[in-house]
């Protein structure tokens, strides 16, 4: 079966945090994989101070160089299909809920709807994917872009569905399964009891293992991808995200202190579709399980 799967994302970095290293394994097992990211990520904080100039309230030049960093987060990966929606700059990064840049007609979360569904219909229907993978409905954590992709997602998957729309944009394509990612809240409260144990004290091992506002309850994820030999891969492309991204303490400190489970193993809950697992098995183990052909 000739294998093809899109994933969906809001900005640079988020492919590799939630999908990175299923991203590499099904790129390595010869599927073709899609990366479609929604903005560039212009207002993202700067943690490199020697690049602290291309912030949004001083250059506003950190979108050019995000880009950059996504080029080489996808070679780590092996990943040499990687598309901007609408191309570079097409969507404006709205910064987190409740800020100024969440006003500005050029954000992702004013976009129209439909406008923003319309850049994505045609590269679903030519890459002709069996499984996309995006956000649930509250974006993982509440960010207005990671809604907006959920949302322009699915409406595009409707559309690219219909034979009577927009038929300069391909032709139809139906997608059989849809996945949001999902960070199981038993593993993230593993992670914080085992960095605490170690003595590890940040904003990630004070936060209330009660409200996790990124955390999934273990009772809704269907889908768990071992990607274990691919987890080097995965921390890398972290790595080339370096304006984002430090791997070394917080959040990321997991892949360290649980290893695989944490970071090597990515997890999903199946949307649209039908959940296929071995007999007694906790989860899904394939995206493509059941598809055939």
């Amino acid at each position: 079966m000739d294998r093809r799967l899109l994933l969906v994302h809001a900005h640079p970095d988020d492919e590799c945090i939630a999908t990175g290293a299923t991203m590499a394994k099904y790129a390595a097992d010869g599927a073709h994989v899609t990366l479609v990211t929604c903005t560039l990520g212009e207002e993202g904080e700067v943690l490199l101070p020697e690049l602290s100039h291309l912030a949004a309230d001083q250059e506003d030049a950190l979108g050019a160089h995000r880009q950059q960093e996504l080029s080489a987060a996808m070679a780590e990966l092996g990943i040499t299909d990687s598309r901007l929606l609408g191309g570079p700059g097409r969507f404006r990064d709205s910064g987190m809920m409740g800020t100024a840049s969440n006003d500005r007609p050029d954000c992702f979360w004013r976009a129209d709807l439909l406008a923003a569904a319309v850049e994505l219909v045609p590269v679903i229907r030519e890459v002709r994917p069996q499984v996309v993978v995006t956000y649930d409905d509250f974006g993982g954590y509440g960010h207005p872009d990671h809604i907006q992709a959920h949302r322009v997602a699915h409406y595009a998957m409707d559309l690219a569905a219909s034979p009577t729309f927009r038929t300069d944009l391909g032709p139809a394509w139906e997608v059989t399964k849809v996945y949001w990612t999902a960070f199981p809240r038993s593993i993230i409260v593993a992670g914080i009891e085992a960095m605490k144990a170690q003595g590890i004290e940040d904003d990630f091992t004070a936060m209330d293992p009660n409200d996790l506002p990124f955390a999934c309850d273990d009772d809704l994820v269907t889908t768990s991808i071992d990607a274990s030999p691919f987890l080097q891969n995965k921390m890398a492309a972290l790595r080339a995200h370096g304006t984002q991204v430090s791997v070394d303490g917080g959040f990321f400190a997991l892949a360290d202190n649980v290893g695989s489970q944490a970071f090597g193993i990515e997890y999903f809950r199946l949307a649209r579709g039908t959940v296929v697992q071995d007999p007694g098995a906790r989860h899904e183990n394939d995206l493509f399980a059941g598809i055939v052909g």
